[in-house]
């Protein structure tokens, strides 16, 4: 079986090296055949020349996409190559690879996309944020195909060139959750399997600032829920604006009850503005779940 190890890097010059060398000595202890591809996002150092020293394949990004088109670039590279088996991991040497192994053996024993969980395996560092973020997303992504991911966020996984060729990835943020939800969605067969997520020795290039980092998950947490669940989505925002418009409603009929009150035209403009928003948002909701993909 023909194994391609890709790795996205931008701006990895201190730690791709290593990584490469790691691959290549964990590889030639097996008996796959194994090519390693590094995806260069735009790197402004020396990322790209020492990845072609350490003997990976190297394709650049004229400029910086961001991780979703770089893993997509990555795929059709891979398939490029002729790949049987896509295993893909990180470029700051935070996933071991000797762990690749691992995830190889659950793709021979028949499954089509195997995730490294590290909450599983071990993790020696990883900020509060980041993850209880994690923890988050593996909450929803299990909510929303109904099985249980311990860590949907992964940078370290194994999959088959069929899960690649067919489980399209159309986000522009991330590919982590989306990968996940299209495959299960599509009925391909999916494993966990325990890896150590070491410590990085210099700063993180994805969380410069812990407040940024948060906003954006929960954004894209409600992206999730919007795309997968329209319906619940829609419904929930919907039944908020039916409340309030009920709220109100109730609160202007009961004066009129009580002191016989005809006024407060304003507030009774609102309230037939949230009753017909909160209809109008739950009839979308219905027309989106529909037309999901």
């Amino acid at each position: 079986m023909h194994v391609v190890i890709s790795i996205p890097a931008f701006n990895e010059e201190a730690t791709i090296g290593k990584v490469i060398s790691d691959i290549k000595y964990t590889m030639e202890n097996t008996d796959y055949k194994y090519k390693v591809l590094v995806v260069d996002d735009g790197s402004t150092d020396k990322t790209a020349a020492i990845a072609k020293k350490s003997g990976a394949i190297v394709f650049s990004h004229p400029r910086n996409y961001g991780l979703a088109e770089t893993f997509r670039t990555e795929l059709q590279k891979c398939l490029d190559l002729k790949a049987d088996i896509i295993v893909h991991t990180d470029a700051d040497g935070q996933y071991r690879a000797e762990d690749i192994p691992k995830l190889l053996h659950e793709i021979r024993k028949g499954y089509d996309l195997v995730l490294g969980d590290r909450f599983t395996g071990g993790i020696q560092f990883m900020p509060l944020i980041k993850r209880c973020g994690n923890r988050a997303f593996s909450g929803i992504i299990s909510h929303i195909i109904k099985y249980k991911v311990n860590d949907c966020q992964t940078g370290f996984r194994a999959f088959t060139r069929e899960v690649a060729e067919k489980v399209k990835i159309i986000s522009s943020h991330s590919y982590t959750q989306e990968q996940i939800i299209r495959a299960v969605k599509q009925k391909f067969k999916i494993k966990e399997v325990p890896v150590i997520f070491l410590k990085r020795k210099d700063k993180s290039r994805l969380i410069s600032n812990p407040f940024e980092y948060a906003f954006k998950a929960w954004i894209n947490i409600l992206r999730i829920y919007r795309d997968y669940e329209p319906l619940k989505f829609f419904g929930i925002i919907g039944s908020i604006f039916l409340g309030l418009g009920l709220i109100l409603g109730v609160w202007l009929f009961s004066l009129y009850l009580r002191f016989g009150e005809v006024g407060h035209y304003p507030t009774i403009m609102l309230a037939v503005l949230l009753l017909i928003s909160g209809v109008q948002i739950s009839i979308f909701g219905f027309f989106a779940d529909m037309h999901k993909k």
